[in-house]
């Protein structure tokens, strides 16, 4: 039987900027909690509460939600069947998808991104840890309002959302580049730009949070050159699991060996090191050699792993010689790290705001005039590689 549609409750935020939110999970304590949790934030509404995948495609135009939050595991239609039709009906949804931590539950979550969903958020096994779990509330809350507020933004101003699929594709993690197109600045952000380091870079970092891991696949698979000449070093905000399915796709991307980083072992060129889920990445000299130091400490910035610590370790372990790259995300993990890399002589580059799926992250490093370039997603790895061959602009 169909869960009764939630009647809209009025908010002291304008109707047009209210964020509505379908929520569709066939457990239906978990749809209460959800529902009382988005109905207690200001300017968020939950439109309605469905326990398939099959009512969602059924009632989607009618509900007009501007968030789908989207269960993987359902009876009837499953969210990866329904993730496409939804998308047949409302092309410009913003779906999130949600699944507990099983291997093949982040699986189908990082495939949910090549059909077009926006991002995921990692689901508490049981009922009482749903229920208990604060990370997991704020998380959810977090990307409703960045994630609905993009796509407000972005409708208003008849531009295309940077997670959209055309109907009937399929986006691929790996994005072919494009190249010559300039880079497009906002049009309400004004910055500077630092000139690069005068010395030839010997590491290169990456910091990325949601649109990450379609951003990372685009970059990785064009820098096998550099790969192969330098340590690349990962933090991708992502739960444990998700991170080891992350490592085998960017392996795919880049034609060379990638995995979760393991204490203790030596930074070799040639390989990618993600900082495993739960452990903050850092670098350490031991004897003189860059190794990796896992962190199982608290999160940083609500993170873990979290992009400062692995920024401002790497500083002290390698100076003027890291190049940082931050990519899409939400907050401003990676902000502080940045200045010590840039303090040390290290150079960074942030993702445009145009192709981010949320410029929080690039945009906080953007802001703060800690970049010496500012570049489009499919610009990037073109630029890597010149900096890396001896380019200083």
């Amino acid at each position: 039987m169909s869960i009764a549609e939630t009647s809209l409750q009025p908010r002291s935020a304008p109707a047009s900027d209210v964020i509505r939110v379908m929520i569709v999970d066939d457990a239906i304590v978990v749809r209460g909690f959800l529902a009382r949790w988005i109905e207690a934030e200001e300017g968020l509404q939950v439109v309605t509460s469905l326990r398939s995948g099959r009512e969602a495609i059924e009632q989607v135009d009618r509900a007009n939600p501007d968030v789908v939050i989207l269960d993987v595991d359902m009876p009837d239609i499953d969210g990866i069947t329904a993730l496409p039709r939804l998308f047949e009906k409302r092309h410009d949804l913003v779906v999130i998808m949600s699944s507990t931590l099983t291997r093949r539950n982040a699986e189908v979550s990082l495939r949910a991104l090549s059909l077009g969903a926006a991002d995921y958020v990692p689901k508490p096994e049981s009922t009482r840890e749903i229920t208990s779990s604060t990370a997991f509330r704020r998380d959810l809350i977090e990307k409703i309002r960045a994630l609905g507020a993009r796509r407000k933004q972005r409708l208003s101003s008849a531009r295309p959302l940077p997670w959209a699929v055309p109907a009937g594709a399929k986006r691929p993690l790996v994005v072919p580049l494009r190249g010559g197109a300039p880079a497009r600045q906002g049009d309400d952000v004004t910055y500077k730009l630092r000139p690069f380091a005068p010395v030839a870079p010997r590491v290169l970092l990456i910091g990325a949070s949601t649109g990450g891991p379609q951003a990372l696949g685009a970059i990785v698979g064009g820098i096998g050159g550099i790969i192969d000449q330098v340590p690349v070093l990962i933090t991708q905000h992502m739960p444990p699991t998700f991170t080891t399915i992350l490592a085998e796709i960017l392996e795919r991307a880049a034609g060379r060996p990638a995995q979760e980083a393991i204490e203790g072992e030596a930074f070799h060129p040639g390989r990618i090191y993600i900082a495993p889920g739960g452990r903050h990445l850092r670098a350490v000299r031991r004897n003189g050699v860059a190794a990796v130091a896992l962190d199982d400490g608290p999160p940083i910035n609500f993170c873990k792993p979290a992009v400062d610590p692995m920024f401002s370790s790497a500083a002290a372990a390698w100076g003027s010689a890291n190049l940082a790259l931050v990519l899409t995300g939400m907050g401003s993990d990676g902000l502080r790290g940045a200045g010590e890399v840039v303090a040390a002589g290290g150079s960074v580059i942030a993702q445009d705001e145009e192709t981010s799926v949320v410029w929080g992250m690039p945009g906080s490093v953007t802001k703060a005039g800690l970049c010496s370039a500012v570049l489009a997603v499919d610009q990037i790895s073109a630029k890597l590689n010149d900096l890396f061959c001896g380019a200083r602009s």
